[in-house]
């Protein structure tokens, strides 16, 4: 082996020993054999374990920078199967992780070790048209949402990429295309079914387990498997107005500081994000301008596409375009358009932070950061919050900082692993960068590894995280569910 492939290795071996150092202790050792097969046996999906064909797939998630080796992968055909392994990992005390899309950038869908309740197969989506609801399995993702919903001209706020789960995005927030217009995806949900720690399945909602509802609404992770979401939903498309004007990075004062007086007084229909990136290097793009760094003003109204088109109009003149995709686009599209942009095994590491003050100062700190990103993959991703997010009582959920009017979002993507260091310095430093524009907090969606532990959680919940670790007493004492942004009961 030469020195250079040996330093390579090392470096990974180095960042996963980081991302490790986040994850409590594992164990598989001792379980009676005769108890494994009567599990087993019981069993009515498929149980996948090391060494079988499926085992790699089953254990991948979409950050390549998460290797890990469960020890059983338990695909679930229905709540019955949770249960029967909810029960057998508290028994057991097994390290116990939940999968759902395999989005989560943080990599807590599978571990080392112990068991991975697998919800993939569990993707049924029902829609009342009448009712305007619509509940989902927890296995769905949200093309598995939209593309039901959209049959009768209705969605639920979810995401920007349709290959995400619904519960991961869930239960944290749940930021995409319509968030002005009707908030977070948590803010849409009227019930959840979810098994908890002593293998019971309940409903919660605000009538019924209203405290475990409140605490699911922006820290389900911690409380249990969800096995089913309702969402209300909303009258949207089939076809939207999207504005996406690409200009150069080196027009960023121009462009950033009129994106910015756009959005103090645009509409509660408009939801707009500034992503700071270069354009893809694919066929989609001319030759000629891929991998050139520019500022994507990507925005959507929800309502009458010429209405929309004439209201975003403002965001094309800015500067002279490099190109331009504005027009109609239909909602499906809308929501399937990031998909080729964040492959499974890339390498990913994401941080976020709220920014409170969007100074010219905080501008040109944000485009200093961009003009020295590591990768081009690599992207500063800016949102314009407020509307509907922030009309929401910030008591009624455990979801935090309600009132921040942006977030920025430090999106670290690359493929060589001798990068990793570099990558992820990056995404830090860049936080940190902006950490004088913010009056703290941070959307746990981009959490980086969640190495921060109990300071990101106060900073995420606020005055909610005292009340989050009382009810994580109540309902899961022995920390069943920590492969998670762990809120620990410390008892």
């Amino acid at each position: 082996m030469d020195s250079t492939t040996l330093f390579f290795r090392i470096r990974v071996k180095e960042t996963r020993r980081m991302i490790s150092e986040t994850i409590p202790a594992t164990g598989y050792a001792g379980i009676d054999p005769e108890q494994l097969d009567g599990f087993l046996a019981g069993f009515h999906g498929t149980i996948v374990r090391p060494g079988e064909p499926e085992y790699d797939e089953a254990r991948t998630v979409r950050n390549g920078l998460i290797d890990r080796h469960p020890a059983l992968i338990a695909r679930c055909a229905g709540v019955a199967d949770v249960i029967d392994a909810v029960n057998f990992a508290r028994e057991h005390k097994l390290l116990l992780s939940v999968r759902r899309g395999g989005h989560n950038v943080a990599g807590n869908a599978v571990n080392d070790d112990g068991i991975v309740i697998d919800l993939s197969a569990m993707r049924a989506v029902h829609v009342d048209p009448i009712a305007r609801t619509a509940r989902a399995q927890g296995g769905a993702t949200w093309g598995d949402l939209d593309r039901e919903t959209q049959l009768y001209g209705l969605a639920a706020p979810g995401g920007v990429v349709s290959s995400t789960g619904i519960g991961g995005l869930t239960l944290h927030g749940g930021l995409g295309h319509l968030r002005r217009s009707h908030g977070l995806s948590l803010d849409n949900l009227l019930s959840v079914e979810i098994v908890t720690a002593d293998g019971h399945v309940q409903r919660a909602s605000t009538n019924e387990n209203p405290d475990l509802f409140w605490a699911v609404q922006g820290a389900g992770s911690n409380f249990g498997v969800i096995t089913s979401f309702e969402f209300k939903l909303h009258p949207v498309g089939p076809m939207l107005s999207l504005c996406a004007p690409f200009y150069a990075l080196e027009d960023g004062q121009t462009v950033l500081r009129a994106w910015r007086d756009f959005t103090q007084s645009a509409p509660d229909a408009i939801s707009a994000i500034a992503v700071l990136w270069s354009v893809p290097d694919n066929e989609h793009f001319p030759e000629e301008l891929r991998k050139r760094p520019v500022i994507v003003l990507g925005t959507v109204y929800d309502g009458p596409v010429d209405e929309g088109a004439a209201a975003m109009q403002p965001l094309r003149e800015l500067a002279t375009p490099l190109m331009d995709l504005s027009g109609p686009i239909p909602y499906v599209a809308l929501q399937q358009a990031f998909d080729p942009f964040f492959p499974v095994g890339n390498l990913y590491y994401w941080k976020s932070t709220y920014v409170d003050t969007l100074s010219d100062e905080a501008i040109d700190v944000m485009l200093e950061r961009a003009r020295i990103r590591p990768s081009h993959l690599t992207d500063i991703t800016f949102w314009h919050l407020g509307g509907a997010i922030s009309r929401v009582d910030e008591s009624s959920t455990s979801f935090g900082r309600r009132n921040a009017p942006y977030l920025f979002a430090a999106e670290s993507s690359w493929t060589d692993p001798s990068d990793n260091e570099r990558n992820i310095a990056w995404s830090r430093e860049s936080l940190k960068a902006m950490e004088p524009y913010s009056n703290g907090g941070l959307y746990l969606n981009f959490p980086g590894f969640g190495e921060e532990k109990e300071a990101m959680l106060r900073a995420a919940y606020g005055s909610g995280y005292e009340r989050l670790v009382a009810l994580k007493r109540q309902y899961d004492p022995g920390n069943l569910f920590r492969m998670n942004l762990n809120i620990n009961p410390g008892v």
